[in-house]
């Protein structure tokens, strides 16, 4: 056998051969990627309009077992789809990954072949020649290489028409993905309310107006799987609201706080008007709620998660519980990122007991002494910055918005067991907004917002009243509200006031200042608008013109809150603006806090409560 030789320039074509497929390779693959990637974007497996319609099947008849069999097998089937797409872009993104690699390897080894060579011209002519030929190639056939690019990314995608629902037995011999339960959990996962002793309700008085005792949701709650009775305990008045800060941004969630003779003005660094100071152990970006002498927050990280209870009079630590040993609980932290953290969501009180949410999925239970009373776990959220959707209390109906990446719901927890009183499903994408409680001709109105819709649910039975489809984007600020009308927006999407009532309709829309995180803020005609850009805007409410708007060094993620005719404004630098709330720009006052902050102010009892990073401060005059 003779023994081939190989000449300086066969092996310079070769290396040449192997760089251009290395180039096409990349180019189809890359095209691919971006048509498979394209193609999930549009068209989401986990938002499949037949899995939204069982479940609507389902709360009309939560008996019947088949249906739940099919839900599970088709929840089963369609995250199998996804991770089978998800799959796909990874093994792209490593092909992808090996063909650069190729290509850079074999144009460094032709470039110290032709390092050897004497003829230089010869070689300048060649590679000439190859690159005008190559550019003919590359036209011809890149159109033809993109076409089959996108076909692939396609047909790649929509895998699920190649099923039929299957029973959950069969499905189960077949993949380890965990199956999501549609129903409400098991009662073995539900901690038992501890034994109170017999009180005749009170009426509660939600933001205006006097509502009915709740009625009984029998459809909503399965037979076999209702907690036990408790008793229930006495329900707060809207005075006893109104006089404390149960919720994220007061007493209905809309921004409006009912505090007369409120502090304007502190000095941190010199301690004029700062009555306390503390120091939260572990970290959190909930604000505060208080109840009588108590005030709450939470705290998280890998390690735990705990509940706090200070003296809000003198700011002593009087108790801490930790979330734990919860059924469900995930042994491993899901991934937030650092600006949302563990313990985003604000707790929630009725003035008997304390209820907070964390990023785990884990709610907890606990009366005034810090004794946990239940606890459940609803699912890890999936959210791609951690959940932060804070609670809100209706009646005996803890009310919590849940809109993440596996399914968006609203739900209510019986605030006496954990028990699930109803549950609606939402046809919106992920949200971060938080519930608001609002007055409706008469009728307290649960109002929500997330891409694409602004709706509006009985909170009696979670009933779907009205929606407005207007909204986009990854929705983070909740809704403002006032005298019938909704105020919606969000960061590069828009801000539109909604008249509510028989038939919901957009009235006015603005879009020059919008906000990522803060909450619109409407009060007496006027609508605030606060940016995280550091742009505070003042509207009339009526028809959105604009009267004023003022610019400040730090962005703004804390929602203003307005207090005794003043709207107070914390920047993330720490900087508490206060404004009048008037057709005209005034300054009343400003405080530097002394630390980082996106926590909105909270008052009670003539004092104001702020949160920063790591400390609580309590200022009084």
């Amino acid at each position: 056998m003779n023994k081939m030789n190989w000449t300086l320039k066969d092996k310079m074509n070769v290396a040449k051969g192997i760089a251009w497929f290395a180039v096409l390779f990349s180019l189809i693959v890359s095209v691919m990627l971006i048509a498979n990637y394209l193609q999930l974007k549009t068209v989401d497996p986990l938002e499949s309009p037949a899995l939204q319609t069982l479940v609507e099947r389902l709360h009309e008849n939560p008996q019947d077992e088949a249906l739940k069999e099919d839900i599970r097998a088709l929840d089963l089937l369609i995250r199998k789809a996804y991770f089978t797409s998800q799959w796909q872009i990874r093994t792209g993104a490593y092909l992808l990954l090996f063909g650069v690699v190729v290509f850079v390897l074999a144009i460094r080894y032709l470039k110290s072949l032709r390092n050897e060579l004497d003829e230089l011209e010869s070689i300048e002519k060649d590679a000439f020649l190859d690159k005008q030929l190559a550019r003919k190639w590359l036209i011809y056939t890149g159109a033809g290489l993109f076409i089959l690019a996108m076909m692939s990314g396609v047909f790649s995608n929509n895998i699920l028409d190649d099923y039929e629902p299957k029973s959950l037995a069969e499905n189960q011999l077949s993949s380890d993905v965990e199956v999501i339960e549609v129903q409400p959990v098991e009662e073995s996962q539900v901690e038992p309310i501890a034994e109170t002793e017999s009180q005749a309700a009170e009426e509660l008085v939600q933001p205006e107006t006097a509502i009915e005792e709740p009625e009984v949701v029998a459809e909503a709650v399965p037979e076999q799987q209702a907690a036990p009775a408790a008793t229930k305990a006495t329900l707060p008045t809207r005075e006893q609201m109104r006089a404390n800060y149960p919720f994220f941004r007061g007493p209905a969630g809309d921004g409006i706080a009912y505090q007369t003779k409120v502090p304007e003005k502190f000095d941190a660094a010199s301690g004029d008007n700062v009555l306390w100071k503390v120091k939260v152990p572990k970290h959190g970006y909930n604000s505060p709620i208080v109840w009588g002498d108590q005030l709450f927050v939470t705290g998280a990280d890998n390690e735990a998660r705990v509940v706090y209870c200070y003296n809000k009079n003198t700011g002593d630590l009087l108790w801490e519980a930790k979330a734990d040993q919860i059924a469900g609980s995930p042994a491993k932290m899901p991934k937030v990122t650092e600006d949302t953290g563990l313990a985003a969501p604000t707790m929630a009180t009725n003035g008997v007991a304390v209820f907070a949410l964390f990023g785990t999925g884990d709610v907890i239970a606990l009366d005034f002494s810090g004794k946990r009373l239940w606890a459940k776990n609803l699912g890890v959220p999936d959210n791609h910055y951690g959940h932060s959707s804070s609670l809100i209390i209706y009646k005996d109906k803890l009310l919590i918005q849940y809109d993440t990446n596996r399914g968006a719901k609203v739900l209510a927890l019986s605030t006496n067991d954990g028990s699930n009183q109803w549950e609606t499903v939402r046809d919106v994408r992920i949200s971060w907004a938080s519930p608001v409680l609002a007055d409706v001709d008469g009728k307290t109105q649960l109002i929500l917002t997330g891409e694409p819709l602004v709706a509006g649910y009985d909170p009696e039975n979670g009933k779907e009243l009205w929606t407005v489809d207007c909204m986009m984007g990854e929705v983070g600020p909740s809704v403002g509200y006032a005298d019938g009308v909704v105020y919606a927006a969000n960061e590069y999407a828009t801000l539109a006031a909604i008249k509510v009532g028989s038939a919901a309709e957009v009235i006015w829309e603005e879009s020059e200042y919008l906000p990522e995180v803060a909450s619109p803020l409407a009060k007496d005609g006027l609508l605030m608008i606060a940016t995280s850009y550091g742009v505070l805007a003042c509207y009339d409410a009526k028809d959105g013109s604009k009267y004023w708007e003022q610019e400040y060094g730090d962005g703004i993620y804390a929602s203003p809150i307005y207090a005794d005719g003043k709207v107070y404004v914390m920047d993330m630098g720490g900087n508490l603006h206060v404004i009048k709330l008037a057709e005209e720009f005034e300054l009343v006052a400003e405080s530097e806090l002394g630390e980082k902050s996106v926590c909105s102010p909270v008052f009670a009892d003539g004092k104001m409560y702020l949160r920063g990073f790591d400390h609580l401060y309590c200022i009084g005059n």
